[in-house]
């Protein structure tokens, strides 16, 4: 019986033992992440606290930790041709240990990216050539340096400047920050002499599976066995084959029944295990995740994946955070996909080179199309330099499945000799594109070219190529990105041979400068790019993308006189029936301007599943409200994709602006309106308000309330976008109130003031004209330094332009004042001034007191203050004459490329054409200097409860 016993127990360690794979040990040398800063000796030869050994933290750049030299990647424009980028070296060294079990297996040294000639010794040997090039990862097998069990001494010598010109002309001369130092993480890797370099797979949408296992040290009568899992830790399929006599690849084959294919809608992932075998001894094992999908190009047609025809709504994105420039961590980079794909965004082209591994994972998982890219920014490495940059980046890349396309350098940064190289190994050969900013340079059937406008863009899109931009819209300020962006987007959604695009560029490249007391500085307007500020405060385009990129595509402006619960609907997903989106509706009542809050008040709601519209296809959602909906002021339609994740939310006004102002603007007080003229002035009183006329202009000249201080608001109405000059004012009383009419020659008509007995003072105006104009409406003046707050009913919180109108919702919103220029410190947004559309009512808090102007007509657009879209020579674009206006046309925005040329707005769509106006304009403001009684206030406690009902 024991010898039984002791029989199975070898047994089952022999098993254990067969089972058995050694695996990849890792051993850190510096901190994982931004994070994770492990202190290495330190010495820089130049710039700031140079020649002196000290330390510093690894991973970093080093002009972050205090040393060196800033530079810009166009400091050679800054300060001439003749301007050389400071040429610092940084030494560094660091004593390690590593385990006696070590011992005769290969153990590698592993830089995930160092800036830029990077010279490696263990213990005063080389480890091996000088690496070039900084954003890739390389390594050396240093097994026969080390002192195993001892103490060890690694020393580093990062060069700033490379020796070969060509690596500083693709990766420093470029318009971007530049920096120095190892700035991603650096370990050791022990692995068995006999192991696995790399693997290289191929898996497509049918479920067809292949993979290149590159072996080290392959030895005869060994085997390589693959077993492929599910999501669930199922093994789905198997592959084998033997290695070879000096065989260095092995070739796997096998097949997966009825696969979960990946895209960016629908990101399903498997995971693969690679084992070298001995007889029945598993000697090594990998492991690697992958998706089945097939990427095709269909010249002449379109991108298709998995046998779908696919459009990209992309941004550009550089690896960046303020505090630590481009060495970052897993959360900063899952915020970065979290941030596109709340855009409603499905896809991302790493400019200008290859980001952190855990990023490509995170796209994987969470799904994006990526456009993984050598660098080259507008000049290319040397075919010596480039050819193992490229070998080095698909090698760690080559697995995951959102990587699309390989671009081969940037705007010109092309080595042609390069470009067969990619598919030397990537064993799923995928597209190889070119980046570039010239027309004519398609390649690969896809025609990339940057910055075209949109009657370019037109032309393009008739062929022969797919029109791919993979830089458009320059985001600049508060320029490009979402506007005009609905234009381009609509071009390439109903265009055979539109394919998107990548919008340039995500965040604005702002650093923290260690030299400058921690000033964030943009390099003026070289950086300031994003459509989020450096830590990532959204920008006004960031929610204009997500309503014109939602999936979800609904154009109703306003609900139809005999609105029935129906919206019509476009599914703009390409994988996703909207049956598996989840719909909800809300109807409200906006507060009023008395009440403490902003906001609105939920009074019904609904949810439920959408309709069945098959992906690119149209129909209609109907939504089950109830009878007396029209009852509320507000509904809200909000839609969720198959994720539970927020795609946008839509809302309309169910009232006239006129029933709105119910019980916010009261006009029916009988009491008496005193007045008084002198030769120049006409002065009117109602309530607690007086108002004084100028008889000349028809200005407001002066104002008083009884109970507050005294409002400097005035110098108007002053026409806008014509001419006007008053030729005779006349007064009257009426039974409501006492008029002041204002006649004018030129483009107004009339202007009548008329005071109310409660102190409500009413503007009727009407002005004609005919052309193209800016802006039209008229103007006020108010101190901008006196201004604390702004509560308003229309679309916000965001302000907009004539061509981004998309990405703000109806309610009530309330903004304290700021005086953020988009793209610059202090990046608080929503920005306080600029143009806010659909205005019902709008109260000003001030240090004099409030005063509040409403409509009773749609369309109105108030102008808050002194505000530019994007800085340059001149700003622009140009603004009205006073600080407070009353519009009902506004500007369309140009790019910082449009304004380089001439800040021709309309070369960038029909939403950049100046307004067409062609007859009269009529209109009614309501103004109030002090604080108006509402009729229709209520208490918050006695407002009825929300009612649930089914969608």
């Amino acid at each position: 019986m024991l010898l039984k016993k002791q029989l199975t127990i070898c047994f089952l360690l022999l098993c254990t033992m067969a089972g058995f794979a050694q695996k990849k040990e890792v051993k850190y040398l510096s901190g994982k992440d931004n994070r994770t800063n492990v202190e290495w000796d330190f010495m820089v030869t130049g710039g700031r606290k140079s020649g002196e050994w000290t330390k510093i933290k690894v991973p970093a750049h080093w002009e972050q930790e205090g040393f060196g030299t800033y530079n810009y990647g166009r400091d050679y424009v800054t300060f001439g041709k003749n301007f050389r980028f400071a040429d610092e070296k940084g030494l560094y060294k660091h004593k390690f240990q590593v385990p006696k079990d070590w011992k005769g297996k290969d153990v590698y040294i592993v830089f995930e990216g160092s800036m830029t000639d990077t010279e490696v010794k263990v213990n005063g040997q080389l480890a091996g050539p000088i690496h070039q090039g900084a954003f890739y990862q390389f390594k050396y097998n240093i097994a026969d340096k080390l002192e195993y069990g001892k103490e060890n001494l690694l020393e580093v010598t990062v060069s700033k400047m490379s020796e070969d010109g060509s690596v500083n002309s693709a990766e420093r001369l470029a318009d971007y920050w530049i920096f120095g130092g190892i700035f991603r993480p650096v370990y050791l890797e022990a692995v068995p002499k006999q192991h696995i370099e790399y693997t290289a797979i191929d898996a497509k949408a049918d479920g067809s599976f292949a993979m290149k296992v590159n072996l080290v040290n392959p030895l005869e009568k060994h085997e390589v066995v693959a077993e492929i899992f599910d999501a669930n830790g199922k093994v789905v399929g198997t592959a084998k084959a033997p290695v070879s006599a000096n065989g260095k690849e092995v070739i796997l084959k096998t097949n997966v029944a009825n696969p979960q294919q990946w895209t960016a809608e629908t990101p399903n992932l498997y995971s693969v295990k690679t084992y070298i075998k001995s007889g029945r001894k598993n000697v090594y094992e990998e492991s690697d995740k992958f998706g089945f999908r097939t990427i095709e190009i269909r010249e002449g047609d379109g991108i298709y994946l998995n046998g779908t025809k696919i459009k990209m709504k992309g941004v550009n994105r550089h690896v960046w955070w303020p505090e630590t420039g481009r060495t970052v961590n897993r959360d900063i980079d899952l915020l970065d996909v979290q941030l596109i794909k709340e855009m409603n965004m499905n896809a991302i082209r790493c400019s200008h080179y290859p980001p952190d591994k855990s990023f490509l994972q995170i796209c994987d998982s969470l799904g994006l199309y990526v456009l993984d890219e050598l660098a080259g920014w507008q000049n290319a490495y040397s075919t010596k330099a480039g050819a193992p940059l490229v070998e080095e980046m698909v090698k760690r890349d080559a697995n995951h499945p959102s990587i699309i396309f390989w671009s081969n350098g940037n705007e010109g940064g092309h080595n042609f000799d390069l470009d067969d190289d990619y598919h030397m190994y990537d064993f799923s050969k995928r597209p190889v594109i070119h980046a570039h900013h010239r027309p004519g340079n398609a390649f690969n059937g896809i025609d990339c070219n940057h910055y075209e406008d949109y009657y370019s863009t037109k032309n393009l899109l008739e062929g022969p190529n797919i029109y791919m931009p993979t830089e458009f819209l320059h985001s600049q300020d508060d320029g490009g990105g979402g506007t005009s962006l609905y234009d381009f987007w609509e071009l390439h959604w109903n265009n055979k041979l539109g394919a998107g695009g990548f919008l340039w560029d995500l965040a604005d490249e702002g650093i923290v400068r260690t030299d400058l007391n921690g000033i964030i500085d943009v390099n003026r307007v070289n950086a300031p790019d994003g459509l989020v500020g450096p830590h990532r405060e959204k920008e006004g385009s960031f929610f204009a993308i997500k309503e014109i990129y939602s999936p979800v595509h609904i154009t109703l402006k306003e609900l139809p006189v005999n609105f029935n619960g129906e919206i019509p609907v476009e599914n703009r997903f390409h994988f996703t029936n909207l049956n598996q989106c989840t719909f909800s509706w809300e109807l409200a009542d906006y507060r009023k301007p008395s009440e403490t809050f902003a906001g609105h008040i939920v009074k019904k709601k609904g949810t439920g599943a959408g309709p069945n519209i098959a992906p690119v296809t149209k129909g209609n959602l109907k939504l089950n409200l109830p009878s007396d909906w029209k009852n509320y002021d507000l509904l809200k339609l909000t839609a969720y994709d198959h994720h539970k994740d927020l795609l946008y939310t839509w809302t309309w006004n169910t009232k006239t602006y006129e029933k709105l102002l119910d019980g916010i603007v009261v006009l029916n007080d009988k009491a008496a309106v005193e007045v008084a003229e002198t030769d120049s002035t006409i002065s009117m009183k109602g309530g607690e308000i007086t108002v004084k006329l100028n008889k000349q202009k028809g200005y407001i000249t002066d104002l008083a309330n009884s109970r507050s201080a005294k409002l400097h608001f005035g110098n108007g109405p002053v026409l806008v976008g014509g001419n006007a000059k008053v030729t005779g004012v006349k007064n009257y009383k009426e039974a409501d109130g006492h008029v002041v009419e204002v006649s004018y020659s030129g483009d107004m008509k009339y202007a009548k003031w008329k005071m109310h007995g409660n102190g409500w003072l009413s503007l009727e105006y009407e002005y004609n004209l005919n052309g193209n104009y800016p802006f039209t409406g008229i103007t006020f003046t108010y101190p901008e330094n006196f201004i604390i707050s702004s509560k308003w009913q229309g679309r916000g919180p965001y302000r907009v332009w004539k061509n981004r109108q998309q990405g703000v919702e109806l309610n009530v919103w309330e903004n304290y004042y700021n005086d953020t220029h988009t793209g610059s410190a202090p990046w608080i947004y929503p920005e306080f001034k600029g143009y806010f559309a659909d205005v019902a009512w709008m109260e000003f808090s001030t240090v004099e007191g409030k005063f509040t102007v409403a409509t009773k007509e749609d369309g109105l657009f108030v102008r808050r203050f002194d505000f530019y879209g994007l800085s340059g020579i001149k700003p622009h674009p140009e603004l009205p004459a006073g600080n407070v206006s009353f519009l009902d046309n506004i500007p369309p925005l140009g790019t910082k490329l449009a304004l380089n040329i001439s800040a021709n707005t309309r070369n960038l769509g029909p939403l950049g054409e100046l307004n067409k106006v062609n007859g009269p304009i009529k209109r009614t403001l309501y103004f109030y200097f002090g604080m108006p009684k509402s009729d229709k206030d209520t208490p918050e406690q006695f407002q009825r409860p929300v009612k649930d009902e089914l969608f």
